[in-house]
């Protein structure tokens, strides 16, 4: 049987032992015809993907590669202004976009490696 995916749109981001448990990893994608930023969080076998860019001032939200969590690591954090965010939901629940949610990707993981879908 064929273990690649069926969908030739899906575009390989890397094998999801990649990114540690509890973990995230940046990359570079096409999001709406544009080469964007985004990232993946990982938790147990989920994977979160998103926009690289809080909704209140478009910025990214890692102060460094892969630096996307609050000290407690319960929230994804802006850098810039430290609003927070749910891991499972993109939502903001503290900082001046309370309310807003990050740009959700889809994404699949297919044979222990992750693919973002259009």
């Amino acid at each position: 049987m064929d273990s690649r995916p069926q969908d030739t749109e899906a575009k390989f981001l890397c094998r999801l032992d990649e990114i540690e448990d509890g973990g995230a990893k940046n990359f570079i994608a096409t999001v709406d015809g544009k080469q964007r930023n985004i990232f993946a969080v990982r938790k147990g076998s989920g994977v979160f993907l998103y926009l690289n860019s809080c909704p209140h001032n478009r910025v990214p939200l890692d102060f460094a590669p892969g630096k996307f969590f609050s000290l407690d690591k319960r929230f994804l954090q802006c850098s810039t202004h430290g609003a927070l965010f749910e891991i499972k939901t993109g939502e903001c629940v503290s900082g001046p976009c309370t309310g807003d949610f990050l740009k959700a990707l889809k994404a699949e993981i297919r044979d222990g490696a992750l693919y973002h879908l259009p």
